[in-house]
């Protein structure tokens, strides 16, 4: 459905995205997972046709993406990062005109508005001055705003920046509805647990690079470790540390040590060592792998950065 074949784009010396490559099949829900500034944002720019490649071509159902391929676009719908509505006006006001830039009109139009207001749960509001709505309820109207046309494709650049826990929730529901009925989505998130409740499929993004790209189970299975055993840094703990660093990857944040055995390492040998140093078991917890840790391993740095 969606092809990037060897995109490049920079701004300036920066370069904020190196020589991507990506297929997206049709029905996929696929996350684009990356921290700030890893090129997420770049990426859903060039694929709306916001922006130009400086190298690299992408295609819609063979059909050229770009800012002059307006028949391609067509078949697009963008969330933005940032609202993109008009204050002053009402949720119906707003959804009328973006209705009518798609060429939507009469009965057809109204339908679709009432049906959008409806599946967010803003119809009772439906006449407001979105000024008066919260964050979330613009966020959850922005989204539908980009589906009154009934796109191929959905770009969602982290739609639930600021919003409040119920509209999350009420953004999620949405987008796995449409997705079951076929939609294929792009969703862009720094959000861990965000990728992992809705994309079949991730691509990890990190300095304009894909660095990993395949399902959960996938993308777990590229770590040389299949869980992590956390337990306090204090001075007791630490002739442990010593003692298990060469069995695996240790690392030491918030406090906390993480250890992450090879698969060699017996886990009861581990703690024969704790019980030796006379650490209680309530000391030590185990974490099965994340897609944290997958990024951790790939970058040596935090996601969240």
């Amino acid at each position: 459905m969606l092809q990037l074949r060897s995109v490049t784009k920079r701004y300036g010396a920066l370069v904020a995205l190196h020589d991507v490559s990506l297929d997206l099949a049709p029905g996929e829900f696929f996350g684009l997972l990356g921290p700030n500034g890893a090129g997420k944002s770049t990426t859903m720019a060039l694929i709306a046709g916001l922006r130009e490649p400086d190298s690299g071509t992408l295609a819609l159902d063979g059909q050229p993406l770009s800012a002059a391929s307006s028949t391609a676009r067509l078949a697009l719908g963008l969330v933005p990062q940032h609202i993109a509505l008009y204050p002053e006006l009402s949720a119906e006001q707003n959804l009328r005109i973006f209705g009518e830039l798609y060429g939507l009109h009469g009965r057809e139009l109204r339908a679709r508005i009432d049906d959008a207001l409806t599946a967010v749960q803003l119809h009772e509001r439906r006449r407001e001055p979105i000024k008066q709505y919260s964050g979330g309820m613009q966020r959850r109207l922005n989204l539908v705003a980009a589906l009154l046309h009934r796109p191929k494709l959905l770009l969602c650049d982290e739609p639930t920046v600021g919003v409040d826990p119920q509209s999350r929730l009420a953004i999620f529901e949405y987008l796995e509805r449409c997705n079951r009925e076929g939609l294929t989505i792009i969703y862009s998130t720094h959000y861990m647990e965000e990728a992992t409740r809705l994309c079949s499929r991730i691509g990890i993004i990190d300095q304009g690079r894909i660095l990993a790209l395949g399902s959960l189970e996938e993308l777990l299975q590229r770590l040389p470790f299949e869980e992590e055993i956390r337990f306090p840094a204090t001075p007791a703990t630490d002739p442990l540390a010593d003692q298990i660093r060469p069995h695996g990857e240790l690392t030491t944040l918030d406090h906390q040590h993480r250890f992450r055995p090879r698969p060699d390492f017996r886990l009861s040998a581990f703690f024969a060592a704790a019980e030796a140093l006379g650490l209680p078991p309530r000391l030590f917890t185990s974490q099965r792998p994340t897609l944290e840790a997958v990024f951790l391993h790939l970058t040596g740095r935090n996601l969240r950065e």
